[in-house]
């Protein structure tokens, strides 16, 4: 196949610019130090309630998160193989929008102090479904417009423009509330404006990818059964072809497990410098936007990186250093020791998360069931995700200590990096042998 055309990949590209504001703004900076803040108060401390049940404050917007991947890995497949029978994968990816940025939006009735954390919670759960939803549609692009060697590029292209969107969208934030009395606003309702603004953002710049990128087929030209029936049948064909696949099955193995450690430091990362390290919310705002800029060289680093060595040796390097980032994340005692790690972070991130989306669109089989196989890559890191969020709470809710959550982490990283070694030697064996 040949490489789209580049209004289709631009187009494509622009969607990460559209929907990282959300990663960014909701799940690591604004809203988790925004959540812990208003629902901190003299009679109960860090305890908050929930429906009747008490909860850490942090921990609960862990659970919180991982219940909305959780949601997302349940409602994927089906969705994704609806998408690939009927032809309508950009509907679900503008449902899924649609879903995400007005309840981003709703997030700005989240008052405080004493606030409806219920309230709070369902809109950041749906918030947060409406952005898992939607990744499985677009990364299933990925392999359809970009020719095998150039899918490391793109992938790296579009986490690329999300870094460079979602600190436009930071700054924007920033200067609002620290300059909030400037405007006449307080602090808070800066923070809740630019809850507003997120959404608003995301809709908005999706419509440029909504034009641009081309409607797909659907696999199944004449439908015998129902939707559902269809879709489970899809489903089933999928993970046939990834059981007879080992080194694919191999990477998706390993995959799953440093997934579970990636996502949670970077989701945790806020919390974990405000709660064990007391630094000013405006301090890890700074921190956030530097790990994002950093994170632009380490998305394209690791692209160079990946042709010269190839895809599994760089992201076995990447995830001995993750090792050592959480070594170091749990000896860290100074403001200056997070800024120097944020720095670390922010070159492993960006490699790891567009490395591993190329590899698995190099690795995955020529098929029009694009959808589905991006499904079964999503749902993988959605549990993942789930897992290592309730994990990290658990911990911190057990010790008292979220350094020992972090510690814990390190577990997921080598189970990880096993799998990727097995795959590498599976792929040499299987490149001797042809």
């Amino acid at each position: 196949m040949q490489t789209a055309s580049k209004k289709v990949i631009n187009g494509w590209a622009m969607y990460d610019w559209a929907n990282s504001v959300y990663n960014l703004v909701i799940t690591t900076t604004f809203f988790p130090i925004y959540f812990t803040s208003v629902t901190k108060s003299d009679a109960t401390g860090n305890n908050v309630s929930f429906f009747g049940k008490s909860f850490v404050n942090s921990a609960l917007y862990d659970y919180a998160m991982a219940a909305a991947f959780i949601l997302a890995a349940i409602l994927s497949p089906v969705l994704s193989s609806i998408a690939d029978t009927r032809g309508n994968k950009k509907r679900y990816l503008m449902m899924f929008t649609w879903l995400g940025g007005l309840c981003c939006c709703a997030l700005y009735n989240l008052k405080g102090p004493n606030p409806d954390v219920e309230y709070g919670v369902i809109f950041f759960i749906l918030a947060t479904l409406g952005y898992c939803g939607g990744l499985v549609f677009y990364n299933s692009y990925l392999p359809e417009i970009a020719a095998v060697e150039d899918r490391d590029r793109i992938s790296a292209k579009g986490f690329s423009m999300g870094y460079i969107g979602s600190v436009l969208l930071q700054i924007i934030g920033f200067v609002l509330v620290s300059n909030g009395e400037s405007f006449g606003i307080d602090g808070q309702l800066a923070v809740r404006i630019t809850f507003l603004l997120t959404g608003i953002w995301w809709i908005g710049f999706a419509q440029i990818t909504f034009i641009r990128l081309p409607s797909s087929k659907g696999t199944i030209q004449e439908h015998k059964t129902n939707a559902i029936t269809e879709a489970f049948q899809e489903m089933k064909k999928v993970y046939a072809q990834v059981k007879e696949m080992p080194v694919l099955k191999r990477f998706l193995r390993g995959f799953f497990f440093y997934s579970m450690g990636v996502q949670t430091v970077m989701m945790a990362a806020t919390i974990f410098g405000s709660e064990e390290l007391h630094l000013r919310p405006t301090n890890l705002i700074i921190a956030v936007v530097a790990i994002q800029i950093v994170a632009v060289l380490g998305a394209w680093g690791m692209a160079k990186l990946s042709g010269r060595y190839g895809n599994l040796p760089v992201l076995m390097t990447v995830i001995v250093l993750w090792i050592g980032i959480c070594l170091a994340g749990y000896r860290m005692q100074t403001e200056t020791h997070f800024y120097m790690l944020a720095v670390a972070v922010g070159l492993v991130m960006g490699g790891v998360q567009s490395l591993s989306r190329s590899t698995y669109a190099k690795l995955m089989p020529e098929t029009e069931d694009t959808a589905s196989f991006f499904s079964y890559y999503d749902v993988l890191e959605k549990l993942s995700v789930a897992i290592g969020l309730i994990t990290f709470g658990y911990i911190h809710e057990l010790t008292g200590s979220m350094r020992n959550s972090v510690l814990a982490l390190i577990l997921f990283f080598i189970i990880g990096l096993l799998w990727l070694f097995s795959a590498k030697r599976k792929q040499n064996s299987l490149t001797a042998k042809s």
